[in-house]
């Protein structure tokens, strides 16, 4: 891993196909600065592509209230809840309108540890963030930051970071689903130590660029 830039990712970065997005928030910083001040940190090291004609994707059937934030701008926080139990954190992506989205499924912690040990119960760091409950918990990310502008906001924003290189790169299969379970639109950092699960294939090529229905040609 090289120098970190704090940087912060601009709106062109999220405007783009979910599954470049996906795969190129590796690398990037996640950070959130709360009121008091306490900044905590990680490096995204897993991360699962979603679109609007994916069967897996909550924007599968239409827009609804749940949903709206998913449609756009993108750059943006889509925060869910999920089994009674647990929040998940998802960026935004495509062109406005789309339904497109990155979950967020793990973070190599960097910086307040205590804070993130204090949320989760554990000092265990290889089980602060690994899986998007985990995450979503050891930040502090709940339904009020859903719709989070992540390029103006003070308090949540992801930075540039350090990009990781193709040849460090796994996909596999997306986890916990029951329909589309056979696209490989998960990404992760192949030796991080922080991955909820570890994936299948070895990424020795940059995804294809996929157009969505209806979108305009490059």
């Amino acid at each position: 891993m090289g120098r970190l830039s704090s940087a912060v990712l601009a709106r062109s970065f999220y405007a783009r196909p979910s599954l470049e997005v996906a795969r190129d928030l590796l690398g990037r910083v996640l950070v959130r600065t709360p009121p008091d001040g306490t900044r905590v940190s990680g490096r995204i090291v897993e991360a699962e592509a979603y679109r609007q004609d994916d069967p897996a994707s909550h924007s599968f059937r239409g827009r609804t209230p749940r949903t709206d934030v998913m449609f756009g701008p993108p750059g943006r926080l889509y925060v869910y809840f999920t089994y009674g139990m647990h929040f998940c954190a998802n960026v935004v992506t495509g062109r406005d309108g789309e339904g497109s989205a990155v979950l967020l499924r793990a973070v190599e912690p960097l910086e307040g540890l205590d804070a993130m040990e204090e949320r989760r119960g554990t000092a265990n760091p290889r089980l602060l963030c690994a899986g998007p409950g985990r995450l979503c918990e050891a930040f502090g990310v709940g339904g009020a930051q859903n719709g989070t502008d992540l390029v103006t906001g003070d308090e949540l924003r992801i930075e540039w970071g350090s990009p990781v290189g193709d040849d460090e790169i796994a996909v596999g299969p997306r986890v916990g689903l029951t329909v589309a379970v056979e696209q490989p639109w998960r990404f992760v950092v192949a030796t991080s130590r922080y991955l909820s699960r570890a994936a299948v294939y070895r990424a020795t090529i940059r995804p294809p660029r996929v157009r969505l229905r209806g979108s305009p040609k490059p």
